[in-house]
C-alpha cells in the first residue's frame, strides 16, 4: 500500500465492475476512503473494508441519469467523509453500439447519451460545486493547495472513431470537450479536471468479443502492442491523475490504448 491518496475521499461511479471496480481497489490501496456508486453492489466495498478497515469504503446506490441521485451521492460522501476530494466517473453504456446512424433506435441513442454524456456532466456539476465550497488540501510539492480532482471516463473514441460507433463515439468526444472546458473554468479554483481515453480493455463491456479466443486475438492484433488492456492499466492512470504527481496536469485526455491511436 502506498499513501498517494492518504485519507482523501473519492467517489467512483460505476465502481462495482470493470474499470470502476479496479479503480476503487487501486485508490483504496493508495490510502483513499472510497465511495462505490452504482446501480447495484457486487461486493467491492466489502473487499476493501475487509482489507483496510470498516471506515475505508461504502456503497451508495446511484443512477447517473438522475439529477437527484447524483446530488444525494455527493451529500452522502461528504456526510461520511467530511469533504469530497476526488470524483472519478467510470460508468458508461454501449447501448446501440455496433450500428450506423440510420440503424440506431432513438431510444437507444437517448439512453447512451443520458449515461455517457449527461451523466458525466451531472457528476461534474455536483462534485465541482462541493469542491469549490471546501477548504483546499495541504500544499503539494509545488507549494499549491488543491480543492479537488475530477477524472472523467472518455475513450480513445473521444479522439478518433471506429466503424459502427455512431452513438458511442460522439458521446466520448463530448466528454473530452467537457473535460477541457471545465479544466479552464475551474483552474482558478484549484480543481484539476482530466479524462481517461482507454483503448480496448478486457472488461464486461466487450465480453461478447473476448469470450471467443479467435475474436479476442484478432482484436488484440489491431494494437501495436498486440494485446488488450487490463482494468488495472486504466486504474493506474486514474491514480496518477488524482494524485499530486499530476499537480501541473489539467484538461488532459490521457490515452491508454497499447498504441492503437498512433496508427
Amino acid at each position: 500500500m502506498d499513501n498517494r491518496l492518504k485519507d482523501r475521499i473519492a467517489i467512483i461511479t460505476g465502481g462495482s465492475s470493470g474499470l470502476g471496480r479496479a479503480t476503487a481497489i487501486r485508490f483504496a490501496n493508495s490510502g483513499a476512503r472510497v465511495v462505490v456508486a452504482d446501480l447495484q453492489s457486487n461486493g467491492v466495498e466489502k473487499e476493501i473494508t475487509e482489507k483496510h478497515g470498516e471506515d475505508r469504503a461504502m456503497f451508495v446506490k446511484c443512477d447517473v441519469t438522475k439529477d437527484s441521485d447524483i446530488a444525494d451521492l455527493v451529500q452522502e460522501a461528504v456526510k461520511w467523509g467530511g469533504r469530497l476530494d476526488i470524483m472519478c466517473i467510470a460508468v458508461e453504456t454501449r447501448q446501440g453500439m455496433a450500428l450506423r446512424v440510420h440503424e440506431v433506435d432513438v431510444v437507444d441513442f437517448d439512453l447512451l447519451h443520458s449515461v455517457n454524456t449527461r451523466g458525466v456532466w451531472l457528476c461534474c456539476k455536483y462534485a465541482l460545486k462541493q469542491m469549490m465550497e471546501q477548504e483546499p488540501r495541504e500544499a503539494n510539492a509545488r507549494g499549491e493547495r488543491t480543492r479537488g480532482w475530477v477524472v472523467n471516463a472518455a475513450s480513445m473514441l473521444g479522439l478518433i472513431t471506429y466503424p459502427n460507433t455512431s452513438c458511442y463515439t460522439p458521446s466520448k468526444h463530448a466528454v473530452v470537450g467537457m473535460t477541457k472546458e471545465m479544466a479552464v473554468d475551474y483552474a482558478k479554483d484549484r480543481i484539476h479536471v482530466n479524462c481517461l481515453c482507454p483503448g480496448f480493455v478486457e472488461s464486461p463491456m466487450i465480453s461478447s468479443i473476448t469470450s471467443k479466443p479467435e475474436s479476442r486475438d484478432a482484436l488484440a492484433a489491431q494494437h501495436p502492442w498486440n494485446s488488450l488492456g487490463r482494468p488495472e492499466d486504466i486504474a493506474d492512470a486514474a491514480l496518477f491523475l488524482a494524485s499530486d504527481e499530476a499537480a501541473w496536469v489539467t484538461g488532459h485526455a490521457m490515452v491508454i490504448d497499447g498504441g492503437y491511436t498512433c496508427q
